[in-house]
C-alpha cells in the first residue's frame, strides 16, 4: 500500500498571464483551481499509472473543505484530519514564454493534538511493507525535525519512506544515520547543493554524483537528482544513472517533480527494476509538463513518451 502525507496541502490556483510585469496590473486569463499538496499530486499520479494510494494530511476551514471535495472529484482515496486553521491557497503564474512564478501562502497553524492524530492515523494504516511519500513544505506549529521524527517512527516499524522537502526539512531528516533517514529522496540540483553549503558555479555532474554518494553513505537508498532542461540522475548503491530530458512543449513545470515521485514510488510498490522505475519516472515528469495547473499527463502519453526515454548507466 502507498500512503501519500500532504502536512501543508493547497488549494491550487493557476492561471496565464501574456507577460509578468511586477509593480503594474496583471490580468490573468485561464484561471484553473486544483486540488494542490506534493502528496495529492503524487497520489494523481499513481492512479493515472493505475496503481492505488491513501492521500492523508491535514486539512481545515472553508478551503479545506473545498480541497477534500475536489480530491474526492478526482477518485482519490483520502483520509485527513480535520483542523481548525484555514487550509492555504497558492497562486502560480505561467507566462507565454513557460516560465513560472508561485505565490505560496505559509499554510495553516497545527496544534500538537492535531499532529499526534495525524502520526496516529498514519501508524493505524499499517506499517510493514508499506510506502509512505512525505513531501512538502511544513505548516506553521510543527518543528523543522518533523520530517526526520516521521522517517524514524515509520522505517522503525518496517515502512519504506520517500521523502521529497527541501530546505532544513530535509537536512534535518538526513542528519541521521541509517535505518532513521529516508530510504529515497528526491532534490532538485539547488537543493541538493544547498544541503553542502555549496554554490551552483557550474558545478560538474561528476560533483553532483559524488554528493549523492555521500547521501547513500548515510543510509539513503535511492537519490533521484531531478536537473530540469538537463533530465535528471538517479544514484543507488547499484550504480549511477544519466536520463536526458524528453523534448516536449512545456505548458507548466507544476508538478512535475510529484509525477516523478509518484512514478518511482508505484515502480517500486510494483516490484519493477531499477532501470524500468527510472524510465517511467523520466516519462511520467515530461508528461506532467505537457498539461496545465497540476493535472497529471494521460496514461496514453506517459506510456508515448516511455518509447523515448533515455537511459545511460555512467558508473
Amino acid at each position: 500500500m502507498i500512503i501519500t502525507v500532504s502536512l501543508n496541502p493547497a488549494l491550487d490556483k493557476t492561471a496565464r498571464v501574456d507577460v509578468m510585469r511586477p509593480n503594474s496590473l496583471n490580468r490573468l486569463e485561464d484561471v484553473r483551481l486544483d486540488a494542490g499538496g506534493k502528496g495529492v499530486n503524487v497520489s494523481a499520479m499513481i492512479q493515472t499509472l493505475g496503481g492505488n494510494s491513501m492521500a492523508a494530511g491535514f486539512a481545515g476551514g472553508g478551503a479545506g473543505d473545498e480541497l477534500l471535495a475536489r480530491i474526492a472529484g478526482q477518485g482519490l482515496a483520502h483520509d485527513f484530519v480535520r483542523i481548525a486553521s484555514v487550509t492555504r491557497t497558492n497562486l502560480k503564474l505561467v507566462d507565454k514564454g513557460g516560465s513560472l512564478t508561485e505565490l505560496n501562502e505559509p499554510g495553516p497553524e497545527i496544534t500538537a493534538e492535531e499532529y499526534e492524530a495525524l502520526e496516529k492515523k498514519l501508524l493505524g494504516f499499517g506499517t510493514k511493507g508499506n510506502f509512505f511519500v512525505l513531501s512538502g513544505s511544513l505548516p506553521r506549529g510543527l518543528q523543522k525535525d518533523t520530517y526526520k521524527k516521521l522517517c524514524a517512527l515509520l522505517r522503525k516499524n518496517g515502512a519504506a519512506v520517500f521523502l521529497d522537502a527541501d530546505g532544513e526539512a530535509l537536512e534535518k531528516a538526513l542528519t541521521s544515520i541509517g535505518t532513521e533517514v529516508p530510504d529515497f529522496i528526491k532534490p532538485n540540483r539547488f537543493e541538493l547543493l544547498k544541503l553542502f553549503n555549496m554554490e551552483d558555479r557550474e558545478t560538474s555532474e561528476t560533483v553532483l554524483i559524488q554528493l549523492c554518494k555521500q547521501l547513500l553513505e548515510r543510509g539513503v537508498s535511492l537519490v533521484c537528482l531531478s536537473m530540469g532542461p538537463e533530465g535528471a540522475l538517479f544514484v543507488n548503491p547499484q550504480g549511477t544513472w544519466r536520463s536526458p530530458a524528453l523534448p516536449v512543449k512545456v505548458q507548466s513545470s507544476v508538478g512535475a517533480g510529484d509525477s516523478m515521485v509518484g512514478a518511482l514510488v508505484y515502480g517500486f510498490e510494483k516490484g519493477l527494476g531499477a532501470e524500468a522505475c527510472f524510465a517511467l519516472a523520466m516519462a511520467a515528469s515530461a508528461g506532467a509538463c505537457t498539461t496545465e495547473g497540476t493535472r497529471p499527463p494521460s496514461p496514453d502519453l506517459v506510456n508515448e513518451l516511455l518509447k523515448q526515454v533515455k537511459l545511460q548507466k555512467i558508473n
